[in-house]
């Protein structure tokens, strides 16, 4: 072949590579689109983007996003969490678009953004009583909560307004930091902060200042992702067009937005006035009874907590008391076990010098009483001391384990009996207080289950104690019993008493936190809640059956230790 030949050939390669690498390029980013789109955002930026109570994406974002992908015929998959790293996320590849983003000249430079949806408008919130902020150099030296990787962190930075930085994950925790007492001021988008101050009842903390103008926010992509990209901007074009984005955003912004009129549709308002203030009021007032809703539902959620929390505050100081209390019963009555069946042997030694003396002399005295009494008394009393002192040491340890902090494992060997026996010393004197027909049958051969001993034992003491407080008089009687149910595995355990007995109404309540019929008596409605959850823990069941003025049965029920039976 002539070089002419091979010169042509390089020439025409030069030319078609160009439209070789397009051909490539575009065909890589057709195989783009084809796939399901991941598109991230914030799990707490309400109310635009946020993770909602069934735990699922949420928020005028979300929907808008949802609504892009039908009308557009595109499968996208929405993943929202901690925004730092969703953007980080982005930048890795792991997401292909965010669906919200504020735009700025520096972002710009790595990221290409769509015609913004919203306009986002920024607030410095402070405690009540604080000053307000008209310009940013009022921030200098002073500690300001900012969301870290937000655009008020980037703006700060930039700026080098000479702020003191605190960075949290989300505008709640910069809200609640705040609320609570801690640093300056809080910056954060007005609307979300507006909207998480109802939702958390932050009564304390109200908007100081707004030194920024309103900022575009639309979705973002990586440089060279202009396809991809413009697929959402021609979205969100044909739902604002067809009216639907203005329905997403009045959906989930309009009750948010300051009254007055709106900046961008001032003639439109000018003669419908009076149906939009309808409209806001209506929406003020489903707004309000959500959030009352959610308030009480808040409020019993936390007030729950907070006994659960002074309960284990309680039960760690018990274990710290009885610690120290065993530690001082126990020397003692080591002592005692010590010495005492040394003195039991003394006296043996002693008695056939004592009988000898007897017969020779007759009666005499020992510690004030006659010798023929007290010769039949004293190894009755050695015993008695000495089984005394054995029962102290043992009520000492089980209060040692009952009240031993540890994590609550519940993969022990769990024995019934052994656990309604150490109840039973532990409330001795509250049973022998309360009745004088009290009796205990202990099935043979009982398996074991797998759980937390410790736990286990916390039920059956109260359940116990109940039924004691259940008595009208000593009367009346209490029967426990354990037994074993074949059929279907179960090991359980049956308290009945002839007390008052629960009214029908109240049967179904007996778990709920916080109900109680011994309010006055100083019940806190929390021990028969705690032990519901206890067992469930457990895999078991706990079930009442009471007749009022007859008394009541609680059934106990356990799956047994497939291990267990198998041996």
């Amino acid at each position: 072949m002539s070089s002419a030949s091979h010169s042509l050939q390089f020439w025409a390669v030069l030319l078609l590579l160009p439209l070789l690498v397009e051909g490539e390029a575009a065909s890589a980013n057709q195989n783009n689109l084809d796939r399901v789109i991941r598109v991230g955002g914030d799990h707490d930026y309400p109310p635009y983007e946020f993770i909602n109570a069934k735990g699922q994406p949420d928020g005028y974002n979300t929907e808008l996003t949802r609504a892009i992908a039908e009308v557009m015929g595109i499968e996208i998959e929405i993943d929202l969490g901690n925004w730092d790293n969703m953007r980080r996320k982005l930048e890795l590849g792991e997401v292909d678009v965010l669906q919200g983003m504020v735009h700025s000249e520096d972002r710009a430079q790595s990221l290409d953004f769509s015609p913004p949806h919203a306009i986002i408008n920024q607030s410095i919130f402070a405690r009540k009583g604080a000053p307000r902020i008209s310009e940013l150099a009022s921030l200098n030296g002073k500690s300001v909560i900012v969301q870290e990787g937000g655009i008020m962190h980037d703006y700060l930075i930039k700026q080098q307004v000479g702020a003191n930085l605190v960075l949290v994950e989300t505008h709640a925790s910069a809200l609640r930091l705040l609320a609570s007492g801690q640093h300056d001021y809080a910056l954060v988008a007005n609307l979300p902060g507006l909207y998480l101050g109802r939702e958390l009842e932050l009564s304390n903390i109200t908007p100081v200042g707004k030194p920024f103008a309103g900022q575009e926010y639309g979705y973002s992509v990586l440089k060279g992702q202009q396809a991809l990209l413009a697929q959402f901007s021609e979205g969100v074009a044909i739902l604002k067009n067809t009216g639907r984005q203005q329905a997403i955003y009045d959906k989930w912004l309009g009750p948010l937005e300051e009254s007055g009129l709106p900046w961008k549709e001032i003639g439109q308002i000018a003669g419908g006035a009076s149906a939009v203030l309808l409209l806001v009021l209506g929406g003020i007032v489903v707004w309000n009874r959500m959030l009352t809703r959610q308030v009480l539902r808040r409020t019993e959620e936390l007030e729950l907590h907070q006994q659960q929390l002074i309960q284990a505050d309680k039960m760690t100081s018990l274990g710290i008391l009885v610690a120290g209390v065993a530690h001082e019963i126990n020397n003692p009555s080591s002592l005692l076990l010590l010495n005492l069946p040394v003195l039991k042997e003394v006296h043996q030694d002693l008695e056939e010098m004592l009988e000898d003396h007897y017969r020779a002399h007759g009666d005499f005295y020992l510690g004030g009483l006659a010798y023929s009494r007290m010769r039949d008394e004293i190894p009755a009393m050695l015993d008695d001391m000495l089984t005394g002192t054995q029962r102290i040491r043992r009520i000492v340890d089980d209060l040692r384990d009952f009240a031993r902090q540890g994590p609550a494992d519940l993969d022990e060997s769990v024995d019934l009996n052994e656990m309604v026996a150490t109840a039973i010393r532990l409330v001795d004197n509250t049973i022998r207080k309360s009745t004088d027909h009290f009796q205990v049958r202990y099935a043979e051969q009982l398996p074991s289950f797998r759980g937390n001993p410790q736990r286990i034992e916390q039920v059956v003491i109260n359940l116990i104690v109940n039924a004691c407080q259940a008595l009208e008089s000593r009367d009346k009687g209490i029967t426990v019993t354990t037994r074993y149910r074949a059929k279907t595995r179960e090991i359980r355990l049956e308290i009945m008493d002839q007390g008052s007995g629960i009214e029908a109404e109240h049967i179904s309540r007996l778990s709920d936190p916080f109900f109680t019929t011994k309010r006055e008596q100083g019940g806190t409605g929390l021990g028969l809640s705690v032990s519901a959850s206890i067992i469930k823990d457990h895999g078991g069941t706990l079930v009442y059956e009471s007749e009022f003025g007859q008394g009541t049965r609680v059934l106990l029920s356990f799956p047994a230790n497939n291990r267990a039976l198998s041996t």
